[in-house]
């Protein structure tokens, strides 16, 4: 796929460290952690702190993945809302996990704050814009949950959800003050950078194709040769897991979310366009999401096609979402184009798995990876110096891989083009 298909607007800054020789030597570690996003560097840099020794194997580059390629949005809580986690998981679990999800966001932003991370953001909050009288209903019964809770959440009306996003099309919304935005691959980078400060070993082009259990430790065989032993293994792979772990692949279906990103918006648009720094969700079936970038575009992401792109023209959809919402953006360039890879669990909920001792593995971020894994990550990472699974918010489960794993991936996109169509109809 030539580079032009895949040209984010986030950046490496020029001074970003190297972590290629960062391998450790010597006796048994702690812990290994296989893979270098967002949830295996929080885990890796709270374990440090707790004192572990930590090292990180990265089969890439750091933020290469969908932890520096997502559209940055930092966003509270899960796909349900509190009730239904009460209902589903029982008062004690679920009340623990409604203040977990409520927490998220303040993980990222008090992160942050307290390390002075060098990370471009805004904590304006985050809109989930409705479209149809039903969405409006959830807004409303989500509202009432949260509120209920003490969160600073409220109903947007219709003509103040016009006011604050300038988009054309929705009939109310729901805000959601906890929430905002950040420049993800920055964020990314600095989570490795403080890890690495705290103590943490981070090593990337270290692919990891072998794991085996010996003498009550883990031995873990990257392609290039290296072999580590520890103590645990946390697998933070997400979308990106392969077979390492026997039948964990095949528990999630790997989607491709497309981004694009206008040109800097001139002063007279930019004024009318999400003019307090919100970012947006919508409700649609196959819904967008949207946000400005620190250099004043609009970026603007969504569901693209399951195969890998191949020339702009992948990204149409998404360009036609831009305008149905700002017809005014019609003149404007549309002057990168990128895509990162997701993974959906069949509930929508994150799964934490531990199939053998001391052997873990996470995956399922469901549009909220941010926030979610940079608090879960600590969590994980008070369960390995502790060994208490109830410093865990969610239950440990089996691996269950999903009956028909290969003819899944077909219908999602069939189904993806089936809900499409019927947004469509919804305008």
């Amino acid at each position: 796929m030539p580079a032009a298909f895949s040209d984010p607007i986030w950046r490496k800054p020029k001074t970003v460290p190297a972590f290629q020789s960062e391998l450790s030597s010597g006796g048994a570690l702690d812990a290994i952690i296989v893979g270098g996003g967002i949830m295996g560097l929080s885990t890796a840099l709270h374990a440090a702190r707790a004192g572990l020794s930590v090292q990180v194997l990265e089969a890439g580059a750091i933020g290469q993945g969908a932890s520096g390629l997502n559209g940055g949005q930092v966003i509270p809580g899960l796909k349900y809302d509190p009730e239904w986690l009460i209902e589903h998981f029982g008062a004690e679990r679920g009340e623990a996990l409604v203040d977990f999800a409520a927490s998220t966001a303040d993980a990222v932003f008090d992160l942050i704050r307290d390390e002075q991370l060098a990370v471009p953001f805004t904590r304006k909050g985050w809109i989930q814009a409705a479209h149809t009288e039903t969405a409006l209903k959830a807004a409303a019964n989500r509202d009432r949950q949260w509120q209920a809770r003490g969160a600073d959440v409220s109903l947007l009306s219709q003509s103040e959800i016009a006011a604050m996003t300038g988009a054309k099309g929705y009939l109310g919304g729901w805000l959601d003050r906890r929430a905002g935005v950040i420049d993800p691959l920055s964020y990314t980078l600095e989570l490795a950078r403080v890890a690495a400060g705290s103590g943490a070993k981070i090593a990337e082009q270290q692919k990891v194709v072998k794991l085996a259990k010996e003498a009550g430790l883990w031995r873990v065989s990257t392609q290039g040769g290296t072999e580590l032993r520890a103590k645990s293994v946390v697998l933070a792979t997400n979308a990106y897991t392969d077979g390492l772990l026997p039948g964990l692949a095949r528990t999630i279906v790997p989607l491709h979310s497309f981004q694009i990103a206008t040109a800097p918006l001139p002063a007279e648009l930019a004024a009318s366009i999400l003019p307090g720094g919100q970012a947006v969700s919508d409700s649609r079936r196959i819904l967008v999401y949207y946000r400005k970038s620190a250099d004043g575009r609009l970026v603007l992401g969504g569901r693209g096609s399951m195969a890998l792109p191949s020339s702009a023209s992948d990204w149409t959809h998404l360009e036609r979402a831009l305008l149905r919402l700002y017809p005014a953006l019609a003149g404007i360039a549309i002057e990168k184009r990128w895509f990162g890879r997701v993974a959906m669990t069949p509930d929508h909920l994150p799964h934490l798995h531990e199939p053998e001792k001391c052997l873990l593995a996470v995956v399922g971020c469901q549009g909220r990876g941010v926030g979610l894994m940079s608090a879960l990550g600590k969590r994980m990472a008070s369960y390995l110096a502790s060994g208490d699974a109830r410093q865990l918010p969610f239950p440990l489960s089996p691996i269950r891989p999903i009956p028909f794993h290969a003819f899944r991936q077909i219908g999602v996109a069939a189904t993806i083009t089936w809900y499409r169509m019927l947004d469509a109809f919804e305008r």
